[in-house]
């Protein structure tokens, strides 16, 4: 598509309307940054019509209103479903002023009623106390992303465009936000969108030349230049340039009709002959100057066209007589007497001009769709038969990969299911999923490259693997957001790439709660593999259980965390969190072959539980229900690893003291350990003290960094009776054993921790720490001869003790 400038949409359409109706959402903009009374102006503006704390972003808002009026003119045209996605950061009032011209604000908020004390409450609101905030969030009819962190628009628009092929997403992409690693990741989304199933993203690239406060790196590129990286990327772009209203609205028309029409040509063609590459879908680059129709000098200054509009251009109106006068100009160069009745009731030639009902960008989601659940097999055709405990040994995630496959088979009439992982579907042994599906990529094969039958690659695939973790989760956000289901795969240390993302998502969740408007989403469920214990063959830079850390510090009416100890419990939790809705759900499990202790049927008990007393695994007399004396140690774990070791620390104690009593708890649900008011899971103090006892000393070996830990036990009674071993930091390229050994979290640690806290002298006390002291030492003699672990370490398997 060639550069448009100056050319007509239609020799006959009259773009003064249209005009008009942009001038009244700019004046609306404005207002909501700057008014707290007087919000037609109908009275001369005095100080006291300001508000004290001017807060709000102007820079950006003429632009995104300028795409949301033409946005709106093409769906009046066509009927098309369009997703507007705001990227730039600071849109929040231009967008909002938007919804409620066409009317959708007014129908959720009825409050902020279309009338003037409508309008009064929709300037006062703006960045106010218990008002909306400055970004387009939650609380913005039709918004599935929060524009605050900057990077993540395009890829959102992507997700939801996955398997919903009516839908069409507007998603504009401000020249700073596209100056982060994320978004320029983002446009590789050519190669994955398939026009046969999928919907299409339009990208609307906002070049006004400046952020914050410097030039943008795009902004001062040539419109050949912008236009090739994104025709590099497997786009068709067009430009439109201009400062003349009059010329650019015209020109913006043109391209949006042409991308339209597009956009069905593409997917008419694949819908009907198939689909054999990717397609060049349009898109749009946008040229006008940054904080468009406002002061062009301040004192001065050059403020339009330049960083200095990016905020509030008149900063102080309030105590500066002439920057009044000059806001007040401003604000009348809109005539808003031409806009909006003396009752607030916008001018009905222009409310004319936005589409009705569903039709309305701001009544995206659209409320009647809802979430069709998911079509879950049962789990217990994938159930691994433990046998005597801990004597078979599986890949722990590999069933749960044979779950994702039949996912997939039951909803292939109806595709709302995916798969995302950054190039380790396979490695994670999720590999069963290829049975139902490929990998999803549209690029043809390299030159002389012949594709292996079978390679697991096609257009039509389902599971989604970029080499970008940013990606991947992105995706999934857009995907879950506009009401799909799927997972999110990863290595745990390279998780926290797209860490500050699952901060941003569950700060969405958390506020989208409070919007009884809001339906339901999905659950945004993160699989961690590949996990710091177990990867002692790829070294120190894979290992790394950050994101436990990170998700901790979060709301608990949104977060959970959960550390199946096998295979059992791992699809146990998976048939959980795909039912659920509006939290996010890290689960940590290893892939590598690991001892099973549980059926399927005490895996779910324990799942329900989310903390639980492995009666078989102690010896306390007749189990802990019953006994009367609390015992002398308690050795708890939470994870895969921590349990095998807390298991062998304890088979060590009881065949070498006998008389003392060991007590194991498994916490598979690490947030039942918080109190009951931090947290929805945590359990009440009574059995928080009959897993625990009220205040013996308990020995924790624990997946993640102890710090975590014993944030989650801050306010429990007697908190340092926990004594927790964890990752602490240490690693390389060793033997498995090597890495619990280097953290000082393995069998002999434990044992020699629990010989250190127990209240009373037992015969053989001294006899076992010496042992456990000469097999460290014998350990880390033979590794570095033999390469690998001791055989009584490598071969060991829980049994059963004599009774």
């Amino acid at each position: 598509m060639d550069t448009v400038t100056d050319e007509p949409a239609a020799a006959d359409e009259d773009f003064g309307p249209l005009n008009r109706y942009w001038a009244a959402a700019n004046y609306l903009t404005v207002a909501q940054i700057y008014l707290q009374e007087n919000p037609l102006l109908s009275k001369p503006l005095k100080p006291q019509h300001i508000k004290p704390r001017l807060l709000g972003h102007w820079g950006t808002s003429p632009g995104l209103s300028l795409i949301y009026a033409h946005l709106n003119r093409l769906i009046k045209r066509t009927s098309a479903e369009v997703l507007f996605v705001a990227g730039p950061g600071h849109g929040g009032p231009a967008v909002v002023a938007n919804t409620y011209l066409e009317g959708s604000y007014s129908e959720i908020y009825p409050k902020v009623g279309k009338d003037l004390p409508g309008l009064r409450r929709l300037v006062r609101q703006f960045s106010t106390p218990g008002g909306v905030a400055s970004h387009v969030g939650p609380a913005t009819p039709g918004s599935i992303h929060e524009g605050g962190e900057l990077g993540y628009s395009l890829m959102h628009a992507t997700g939801a465009a996955m398997d919903n092929p009516g839908l069409i997403v507007a998603c504009v992409v401000g020249d700073g936000e596209a100056e982060t690693g994320p978004l320029e990741a983002s446009w590789k989304a050519p190669s994955f969108l398939n026009p046969e199933r999928d919907g299409a993203v339009l990208p609307i690239l906002h070049l006004n030349g400046h952020k914050i406060s410097g030039p943008t790196v795009l902004g001062r590129r040539s419109n050949a230049a912008v236009e090739g990286l994104l025709r590099a990327h497997g786009w068709d772009p067009v430009t439109v340039a201009g400062e003349d209203p009059a010329l650019v609205h015209p020109a913006l028309a043109t391209a949006l009709d042409s991308a339209f029409a597009a956009i069905r040509a593409i997917q008419s063609q694949a819908r009907a002959h198939g689909v054999t590459g990717p397609a060049r879908w349009p898109a749009i680059i946008l040229r006008t100057p940054k904080g468009w129709t406002g002061p062009k000098t301040v004192d001065g200054v050059q403020v339009e066209g330049t960083f200095r509009s990016h905020q509030v251009p008149l900063a102080g109106v309030r105590d500066n007589p002439e920057h009044l006068v000059q806001l007040e100009t401003w604000m009348h160069s809109y005539h808003p007497e031409t806009l909006f009745d003396a009752e607030g009731r916008l001018a009905p030639e222009l409310a004319a001009l936005a589409p009705t009902g569903d039709l309305r960008m701001g009544t995206f989601p659209r409320p009647h769709r809802g979430i069709t659940a998911l079509d879950l097999p049962d789990v217990a055709q994938y159930a691994v038969p433990p046998g005597p405990r801990g004597a078979t040994v599986v890949e722990t995630t590999k069933p749960l990969g044979e779950f994702l496959r039949d996912i997939y088979r039951a909803t292939a009439d109806n595709p709302r299911f995916r798969l995302f992982c950054p190039d380790e579907t396979t490695s994670n042994r999720l590999g069963a999923v290829f049975q139902a599906t490929d990998r999803c990529l549209l690029e043809h094969p390299a030159a002389g490259e012949h594709p292996m039958p079978g390679d697991g690659v096609s257009p039509g695939g389902r599971v989604m693997e970029v080499l970008s973790e940013h990606l991947c989760q992105g995706w999934l956000e857009g995907y879950l957001l506009s009401g799909r289901h799927g997972l999110f795969a990863s290595y745990e240390a390279f998780a926290m790439v797209s860490a500050s993302m699952t901060i941003q998502h569950a700060k969405w969740l958390q506020h989208a709660r409070e919007l009884t408007w809001r339906s339901p989403v999905p659950s945004l469920n993160i699989l961690l593999t590949s996990t710091c214990w177990r990867n002692d063959h790829n070294g120190f830079s894979h290992q790394g259980p950050g994101l436990i850390d990170t998700v901790l510090s979060l709301s608990g009416f949104v977060i959970r965390v959960y550390l199946p100890p096998d295979a059992n419990t791992l699809l146990a939790t998976a048939e959980h969190i795909f039912k659920s809705q509006n939290y996010v759900n890290l689960v940590v499990v290893d892939k590598q072959p690991h001892p099973q202790y549980l059926t399927l049927e005490e895996a779910r008990q324990h799942a329900a539980a989310g903390a639980s007393i492995w009666s078989w695994a102690g010896n306390e007399e007749g189990g802990a229900a019953e006994s009367k004396a609390a015992p002398d140690i308690v050795l708890a774990c939470a994870g895969d690893i921590p349990t095998q070791e807390s298991l062998a620390a304890a088979w060590l104690l009881q065949r070498r003291i006998p008389e003392l009593t060991v007590r194991v708890v498994n916490i598979m649900d690490t947030m039942v350990l918080q109190p009951r008011e931090t947290h929805p899971h945590g359990l009440s103090q009574q059995t928080f003290e009959e897993l625990f006892t009220e205040d013996g000393e308990v020995i924790m070996a624990w997946h993640g960094y102890a710090r975590a830990l014993h944030q989650l036990l801050h306010g429990r009674p007697h908190p340092e009776r926990f004594h927790v071993r964890g990752y602490n930091e240490q690693g390389t390229t060793t033997t498995p054993f090597d890495m619990v050994v280097l953290n000082k979290a393995s069998r002999y640690h434990l044992v020699l921790e629990a010989l250190r806290r127990v209240h009373r002298q037992f015969i053989g006390a001294d006899d076992l720490a010496d042992f456990c002291q000469q097999q460290l030492y014998r350990h880390a003699t033979y590794i570095r001869e033999h390469f690998e672990d001791l055989p009584e370490i490598r071969d060991w398997v829980w049994t059963e003790r004599a009774r």
